[in-house]
């Protein structure tokens, strides 16, 4: 299994949107996948589980599934390392269609960031409870992956630095990275990227050679496989050439603050791999079916000119997801040949 995190730090930019999208059509491309929501505001939850069946999945008190052998979301799988108790508990992924799981998030995983945010600077000397702590999310990522045989893991974030981003983003061999074609972006970039090799580096030089043989851990590999430009809804205040100065402003800093430093061989290139277009007057209909904008019916509402929107969306998602499976696969091996 190969996992995949999609992060940008600016929010809004379609991050989970896409996460969501991207796992459906690679599960139509005979993937067997595995999608994660470490996001404390389980935005990827709600869009797989309507409310009723959410309510079903959070009912259990994390406190409380201390009790039982299992646990239903990302928050109840750590809660024995909150409370002092033990490991990271096995997740059950949730069916959602054919070769398509997810682990849960929850909004209680907020309450993880302290005990991540204090162990970090142990878990660079090897203390092994520390190294428990700031590992955990790639033990649960691997239980649950091997327990559905998949082949790619797809992590959504929340959209900050913060201490369970960035255990989350270690426990992840790749990044994906959204981005909208304006200022925020590119400030995201030059925010995002030095701390990613910050982050990278104190793994690989200070912290792998110290970590215990009998906790598992991720190498904090982090390759990133470009980015995805998203495209905004068309706006009277917002000129084309606007978004176009932005737009051919990215390559560059991307280079410059995302991939400098990087041995030229852990380097995928080009970096941009698509543009998605909005897709706007789909997302509500999708949202309220619970299912992919490239899935939508004339029952769901999608009638007359609208179908043909869909199936360009799904020509869309198809080339993208083909392209992504492509640098996932160099990626896979790279991380081989080392």
């Amino acid at each position: 299994m190969i996992s995949m995190a999609l992060f940008n730090n600016k929010g809004g930019v379609g991050k989970t949107m896409l996460s969501y999208h991207l796992a459906h059509m690679l599960a139509r491309l005979g993937k067997r996948v595995l999608t994660v929501d470490l996001d404390p505001q389980a935005n990827l939850t709600s869009y797989f589980l309507p409310e009723e069946e959410l309510e079903k999945v959070w009912a259990t008190d994390p406190v409380m599934a201390l009790e039982q052998s299992t646990a239903a979301t990302v928050a109840q799988a750590v809660q024995p390392i909150i409370e002092g108790l033990g490991d990271v508990k096995p997740v059950q992924p949730l069916e959602m269609a054919d070769d398509l799981w997810l682990v849960p998030g929850d909004l209680m995983l907020s309450g993880f960031e302290d005990n991540l945010s204090k162990a970090w600077p142990e878990t660079t000397l090897g203390k092994p409870g520390p190294v428990r702590t700031t590992t955990a999310f790639h033990r649960l990522m691997q239980e649950a992956g091997h327990a559905v045989e998949a082949d790619i893991a797809i992590i959504d974030v929340g959209p900050n630095l913060g201490a369970i981003n960035r255990a989350a983003l270690l426990a992840a061999e790749t990044l994906l990275i959204p981005l909208a074609a304006d200022l925020f972006s590119l400030q995201g970039l030059r925010n995002l990227g030095p701390t990613f090799r910050e982050w990278r580096t104190t793994w690989r030089n200070q912290a792998l050679g110290n970590m215990p043989s009998n906790i598992g851990h991720p190498n904090g590999e982090m390759i990133p496989l470009g980015y995805v430009i998203m495209q905004p809804s068309v706006r009277l205040d917002r000129p084309v050439k606007a978004y176009q100065r932005w737009l051919e402003r990215i390559p560059e800093e991307f280079q410059q603050h995302v991939v400098q430093g990087m041995a030229s061989e852990n380097v995928l290139t080009p970096h941009e791999i698509a543009t998605i277009r909005n897709y706007r007057s789909l997302m509500p209909l999708a949202h309220d079916a619970h299912k992919p904008m490239f899935d939508l019916k004339p029952a769901d509402g999608a009638i007359g000119s609208t179908q043909q929107y869909v199936a360009t969306c799904r020509s869309d998602f198809k080339g993208l997801s083909g392209e992504i499976l492509n640098r996932l696969s160099t990626a896979a091996e790279l991380r081989e040949s080392r």
